[in-house]
This record gives structure tokens, sequence and C-alpha cells, in this order.
């Protein structure tokens, strides 16, 4: 009998992507040209000749990238060729493993992804906002057909799961998990302006706020209004809470998230309960901080953070002695990662789940949190709620995250409103709900009232 070699290669893994011209695809793209094991199948974008026009720049060759207007061209590729397609359903016909879902469109991206279960392909999700909308029913989908869906390593809603779960292993009590905003706060003493990516802004009164003080609330609010000309706050954030709540059972504490412009090191004081001098008035949040840093820091650069009560005393000085974020009382420490490294590490996500049918965390995706919106302005019947910009705004409406368990029946998920037309009017302040829409996309209501049933 002829034993198996342990040193075979594992055959190659094929994936197809969609939103192929985004800055995330093209940092996949870049990455697994590097790897041996990792290559791209078929590649979608409604600019094809842009994705050729990408890939050659990146080092594919030329000669490999096809591009196919039909299901007949596409299976007719062979060996290591590549189709760039414009059209979403050809990829039913094609060859690949794995989807990597990354348009950013509510409703392209879950019929992409809805196609790739159900012909048998695992889902690598990077769409938050397809996640936001239907990831609790794709992953009920992805189960019934035997295949992973998960959010992909490398982008913060899965790092901050997986580092949550690694703290849930450990036994250690989790007070709270969070992530960085995506632009740091960089104060320069010498000249009293802090900068916000290429924004800039005289704050002054900084200088005396660069330590928290007694009153850790009132530090936190005196920042705020140094700041307070720059906008801090973005849908994209409250999009990857809900997608980790909705994984971790975690919830927001309050629904517009606290964003405390904190530093690195304050992280443990900042997230500890009110009764102990912080800002949370409950256990087990998610939120988002501000980072605040000099010139000469590194930056936290978009990482993620967990927030637990240190316990016994002894061991926690003696890490707070190696340099650990614990907090002045010692009752709480931050363990945090500061980076998120987008497609560079998501091919982990893609072997993982080939390899291993593996998703980030063994828990199937429940409705804990609701990414809704509250109309910032008194929005007419007949307005289209328009949906674009780098972080996907909805025109006229501010993103809220809420608890599920207390959020109205009828709330309209955020990217659910997005793209559809009021059907009545709506004041300012109001929640948007499912009966203000007039036309939502029917196969995202499936797949939200397929949702509501987990409640």
């Amino acid at each position: 009998m002829q034993g198996t070699d342990a040193t075979a290669t594992p055959p190659p893994v094929r994936y197809a992507l969609t939103g192929a011209r985004g800055g995330f695809a093209r940092t996949l793209l870049a990455q697994t040209l590097r790897m041996d094991r990792l290559r791209p199948s078929v590649l979608c974008d409604l600019d094809a000749e842009g994705t050729v026009a990408l890939c050659a720049e990146l080092g594919y060759a030329p000669d490999d990238l096809k591009v196919c207007t039909g299901p007949d061209e596409v299976s007719a590729l062979t060996g290591g060729q590549i189709a760039v397609v414009a059209d979403a359903a050809l990829l039913a016909g094609a060859g690949y493993d794995v989807l990597v879902e990354a348009t950013g469109s509510p409703e392209a991206g879950a019929a992409a992804a809805r196609t790739a279960i159900g012909t048998g392909r695992h889902v690598v999700m990077v769409s938050k906002e397809v996640d936001s909308v239907a990831g609790v029913a794709l992953a009920d989908e992805a189960r019934a057909k035997g295949v992973v869906y998960t959010p992909g390593i490398g982008d913060q809603p899965a790092n901050l799961i997986e580092w949550y779960e690694r703290a849930r292993v450990l036994g250690l009590d989790v007070v709270a998990i969070g992530k960085s905003g995506e632009y740091d706060l960089v104060f320069d003493p010498s000249t009293g302006r802090v900068r916000q990516l290429d924004q800039e802004v005289d704050a002054p009164e900084l200088a005396g706020l660069l330590t928290l003080g007694e009153d850790v609330p009132a530090t936190l609010a005196a920042r705020a209004r140094a700041v307070g000309a720059l906008k801090r706050s973005a849908a994209a954030d409250y999009c990857e809470m809900g997608v980790v709540a909705n994984h971790t059972g975690l919830v927001p504490d309050v629904e517009a998230l606290h964003y405390p412009v904190a530093r690195v090191a304050e992280l443990a004081d900042v997230y500890s309960l009110a009764e102990d001098g912080g800002i949370l008035s409950r256990s087990g949040a998610v939120d988002v901080f501000s980072v605040l840093r000099l010139p000469e820091e590194a930056s936290f650069a978009g990482g993620v953070f967990v927030v637990v009560r240190t316990g016994d005393p002894v061991s926690w000085d003696l890490l707070a002695q190696k340099g650990h974020v614990v907090s002045r009382s010692g009752r709480y420490a931050c363990l945090y990662l500061p980076y998120h490294l987008m497609g560079v590490e998501t091919p982990l996500s893609l072997l993982d789940a080939v390899d291993r049918r593996r998703a980030v965390t063994s828990r199937p995706p429940a409705p804990h949190a609701v990414l809704a919106g509250r109309a910032g302005e008194d929005l007419p019947r007949g307005t289209r709620l328009d949906m674009g910009g780098h972080h996907h705004d909805v025109r006229g409406v501010a993103p809220v995250l809420l608890d599920a368990a207390s959020a109205p029946d009828d709330v309209a998920p955020l990217y659910l409103a997005a793209h559809a037309t009021l059907a009545r009017d709506v004041a300012a302040g109001e929640l948007v709900r499912l009966g203000d829409l007039a036309d939502p996309a029917e196969s995202l209501l499936d797949a939200w009232r397929h949702t509501r049933t987990h409640l």
C-alpha cells in the first residue's frame, strides 16, 4: 500500500473577485501575485478594460487576461487564463473555489454572494454594506450548502472578531471592543494645530489636554470641542461595528457611538465603566475612538482593541511593568493590534475557507445590532437616498447603530434604504422606517425579513 506524501504541495486555490477596480481589490491582487497557491480566476467590475489595465500594471501577464461577455467565453478559458467580466451573472459558470465580494454595493454584492453560495463556492465578504443587511441570511444559506461565509481578515471587522474570540477563549472578562477611526488626529504642540489626513485646523487647547486628568469624561469632552471643526465619524465605522456586533453579540453603548478623542495609552481608562471613572454605561460594548497622537508617535493604523477586567492585580501589575496598557486603577487593561492590512492579509481567509472550511469565528452571525439611519434634515416624499463617497454615506441620513433588542421592528437598515426613494416625508431626527421606502430592493428586503426571524 502506498502512503500519502505529507510533503505534497496542496492544490492551488482559485478565487473570483468582484469590485476588482477598488482600492482593497488592488491590494489583494498585488499580494496574491506574490503567492504560489492563490490565483485569480475571474475578475468582475463594471470597468472591464480598466481592470485589465490595472492587472497589467501590477505585473499580471496581459495575454492571461481575457475580457469575456458571455458564459461560453468564460467556460472556454484554460490553464492560467483569467476571465475579466462586467456582468456578475457570469460568475455562475466560472471556475473558482472562493468569491471575494468587494463591490461595496448592497444589492449587487448580495446577488454575487448568493450566486457563489448557490453554486457551492465559499464567500469572503469584504463589502460590509452587504453584510450589514444580508449577512445573517447569506451565512444561513452558506451553512445549508456546506460552504463558508466569512468576513475577510485584513479588514477591521474580521480582525476585531478574531481578536475578541481570542480573548473569550482565554476566559478574559471583556468590557468593550472596538477600533480606531480611519485617520489619526496628529497634534503638533509647536504650532497648536491638529491634522487629520489632508485637513488641518487650529486646536491650541489640546496642548493642555494631552493627559486625561482626574475627570476622564470632562477631558474627553474638552478634546472633542477642540477638534469640533473636523468630521471624525463615518458611515463606514458604524457599518463595521454592526458587522462586529452581529458576530460577537456585543452591542453599542450609545447609538451614535462615543468616538472619544483618546491616546492609545489611555484606552483602558477611557473604556472603563462610568462607576469607575470611564465612559461606558454597561459592559459588553462595541465602539470607535479617534486616535490623538503627536507627530513623532506611531499610528494606531486603523487597528482594533479589546478592553478587559484584569482580575489578579499581581499578574497585571507585572504586565503593566512590561509596557502593557493598564488603567490607573489597575482594574482594566487594553489589548490591541495597531494595524489592519486590508488585502495583504485577506489571502489567509481564502486559504482558511478552502483548506480548513474555517470562518473567522465558529459562531454564526445573528442580528444583535441594526445599522440604521436618522434623517439629518427634513426629507420630503420623493427624495432619493443616494449613497456615495469614499465612506458610502447616504445623502441626508446620519448613521446610527441600534441595539437590535430595543430597535423598532420596522426600522430600515441603512443600506437597504440606500438608493431607495421616500414614499412619505421624514422629519429631521426621525429614524427611516421600512414603510418610508417606496422602492426598496426586493432581494435585500427578503434577506432582511429572514434576518428578523432570528430575533
